[in-house]
């Protein structure tokens, strides 16, 4: 199964066989025959991990090849092998916890393979017990600057919410994840008991041996296998990578769900701020240094900061009052409800903005360092290295600080972006949101391969990018060029499922084009109520809010009751809800946007049909694909072409792949869009799909 090559001297005899020994097991306890599809991979892995640098491949392994088993089982014995780390990182939380308590568990039990796993989330997602404790003792902090909190409605709803969590851990009914808190949280109620790197006193804290996510870290020491989500993969690169996660030069990364990792990177290093908040939160800031001299006895070095903040925050707050009045002018065109924008043309700003950004820039960063020696003189206390009145408050006000210092790193990035301080991973796009109280200024990179080359790719052992859409007709071109891997071995592995017999793609015969955006809607609203007649359950993809109203109020209330809206409730919600009804024997129709058009597993008649609204292009008045088109124009290059199109054909190809999900699985998607006949372009998208049976220009 697996032959060496001229360079991996690495793959000895030994570890192959140990490779094939295992795959061998997994398959006889599974009852599994060996498929083609998953050797290659298995061999494809086995010699890159192996073999000489750069050790990075992606891999397309179509639906129903078996790809955790086709990384995993020559993935961690070569990492022992090595003395190596493999990190397995997945694109959501859900994913995480799908190899983590059953992929992996079912290797370890039937491949014979001898290995140590566990799973790893950001501090984000674990509770945060001291300020827990200090959110439910809120009435007696009244020394800290978020105490007055506790008087607004939100902050009173939130009270039972945190009492249930606090009685929950310490009853041992809840481990202080998020993700395992089944009574639902409001995001604003989670934020105000988790913390960040900033805002932890780590050892020192008094809530130091019970905390979940210190506990959750201890059990990455040693471990053979990390399973991360690449987020957490992103942020720990962000702050130089090892400080939740192995050194990256001693890891091997898989990446599954790796087509995301290049959004994700875009939005884990894009930045915003909000200017009247910030110029609100400013006196926040002035207040809580001058509140911290009062608490801890008045020492100079405390006055020094506090009396400085107060110039700086002045000085601050008319800067950027000033860069909201110029912004004001800025020509704004609609987007949607509530929201205009004015985007910078290729992502320059203009030069009486940039001046007035840089003028801004100047007492935030002061600030910043102000609240940073606060920060400091806190862990100092803590530390034992100071002694002042009331020095057992450290703890108290260290998260405070953290929170305050973090926002402030923010803020003064944006604004040293927007005034051209900084020498950026490529071209920014840059645009301002207007909302009906406030101006928003955003940058986010176009180029987030540049960010991962530079923060991963050049840094670790090995990688492996696999997903079962990588390529667009057919190509690695584009996933290649957004992740920055052009050096990338590649393999394309086609899905074992014969779809001709069992999955019919039909386009039918229909009056209006998506272009005239009422009259489609209108004819889509008609032809649903047929098309979803016999379907136990169905899946209805669309592309925008606006077409799933428009086209949902139109439609029949029989029709609207058996609908899971996306909206109405959480994604998984809706599936629970969908999945019950089917099994009671009733019909269910799945009703979304693009969530749902991938990392969906609707298997059997939980979907025998998927129904596409609209191809799946881009957001027109989208910032960033506005600026990506930009950049792609000044190239020389067809943006539509040579970007929308390709992106487009990804999207479609995992649209169409909610329907099959195993060899004996069948259905039918239909897609409401003539475009995919009438336009050159539409055989390219078509030529993207699987072989299904095609029924193109059909009356219903």
């Amino acid at each position: 199964m697996i032959e060496s090559a001229g360079d991996d001297a690495l793959l000895t005899e030994a570890l192959k066989e140990e490779i094939q020994r295992a795959y061998r097991g997994w398959l006889d306890g599974r009852g599994f025959r060996p498929r083609r599809g998953q050797r290659e991979m298995i061999a494809a892995v086995a010699r890159t991990v192996t073999g000489a640098a750069p050790r990075l491949l992606v891999v397309e392994a179509g639906t129903g090849t078996g790809k955790t088993a086709g990384y995993s089982l020559p993935v961690i014995p070569i990492a022992r092998a090595l003395g190596k780390r493999a990190v397995i990182s997945t694109a959501t939380v859900a994913l995480q916890e799908q190899v983590v308590l059953r992929d992996l568990p079912d290797l370890a039990e039937r491949s014979g393979l001898r290995f140590s796993w566990a799973l790893a989330k950001g501090r984000g997602r674990y509770v945060c017990l001291k300020r827990l404790d200090d959110r439910l003792r809120g009435e007696t902090q009244s020394g800290l600057p978020f105490a007055e909190s506790f008087s607004s409605p939100g902050a009173a709803a939130d009270l039972p919410v945190w009492q249930a969590m606090l009685d929950a851990f310490g009853q041992r009914a809840w481990n202080g994840e998020l993700d395992t808190w089944d009574a639902g949280v409001s995001d604003t109620a989670w934020q105000g008991v988790t913390t960040d790197h900033r805002g932890c006193a780590n050892n020192r804290c008094s809530f130091f041996r019970q905390c979940p996510f210190f506990k959750a870290r201890a059990e990455l020491d040693g471990v053979d296998v990390v399973v991360a989500n690449h987020d957490l993969v992103l942020a720990d690169l962000a702050l130089g990578g090892g400080a939740v996660l192995p050194e990256p030069e001693e890891t091997i990364y898989v990446f599954d769900e790796a087509h995301h990792l290049p959004d994700k990177t875009r939005q884990h290093f894009g930045a915003n701020t909000r200017l009247l908040a910030t110029s609100a939160w400013l006196e926040g800031v002035a207040t809580t240094l001058g509140t911290l001299a009062q608490r801890f006895g008045r020492p100079d070095v405390l006055l020094d900061l506090a009396t400085r903040a107060g110039a700086e925050v002045a000085a601050a707050q008319v800067a950027v009052r000033e860069l909201h009045g110029l912004a004001e002018h800025l020509e704004f065109v609609p987007r949607d409800e509530g929201l205009e924008t004015c985007r910078f043309v290729l992502g320059a700003v203009p030069e009486s903005l940039a001046v007035q950004a840089a003028v801004a820039v100047g007492p935030i960063r002061s600030l910043e360092g102000s609240v940073e020696r606060a920060h400091g003189l806190m862990q100092d206390l803590l530390a034992g290295d100071l002694t002042w009145p009331g020095g057992f408050e450290a703890e108290d006000w260290l998260p405070v600080l953290g929170q305050q210092l973090s926002r402030a790193g923010a803020v003064r990035a944006l604004l040293d972006d927007y005034a051209g301080n900084t020498e950026t991973s490529g071209v920014q796009a840059r645009w301002v949101n207007r909302y009906a109280t406030d101006l928003e200024l955003v940058a986010a990179p176009i180029e987030p391969g540049l960010l991962l080359r530079s923060h991963l790719w050049s840094r670790c052992h090995a990688a492996i990018c696999t997903s079962a859409t990588l390529t667009a007709e057919g190509r690695f071109e584009r996933f290649q060029e957004q992740s920055g891997i052009p050096d990338a071995a590649t393999l394309r592995i086609a899905s074992p499922f014969d779809y001709p017999a069992i999955a019919t793609l039909t386009v039918p015969r229909m009056r209006t084009d998506p272009g005239d955006g009422a009259a489609h809607s209108e004819e889509v609203a008609t032809l649903l109520p047929t098309l979803l007649a016999d379907a136990p359950g169905a899946l209805v993809l669309f592309t925008s809010w606006r077409q799933l109203r428009d086209v949902v109020r139109r439609l029949p209330a029989p029709l609207q009751a058996r609908m899971k809206i996306q909206g109405d409730a959480s994604k998984q919600a809706l599936l629970t809800a969908h999945r019950e009804a089917v099994d009671a024997g009733k019909q269910s129709v799945l009703v979304g946007l693009a969530s749902f058009a991938e990392g969906v597993d609707l298997p059997d008649d939980y979907c025998r049909h998927v129904v596409i609204a609209k191809l799946p292009f881009a957001v027109p008045d989208d910032p960033v694909d506005q600026a990506m088109a930009e950049w792609a124009e000044a190239q020389g290059r067809n943006a539509f072409f040579d970007i929308a199109v390709p992106d487009a054909a990804l999207r479609l190809v995992q649209a169409c792949g909610r329907l099959i999900r195993h060899e004996r699985d069948y259905g039918r998607i239909t897609l409401l869009d003539r475009r995919v006949i009438t336009r050159r372009y539409g055989q390219r998208l078509l030529d993207s799909l699987p072989p299904f049976r095609r029924e193109l220009d059909v009356s219903l």
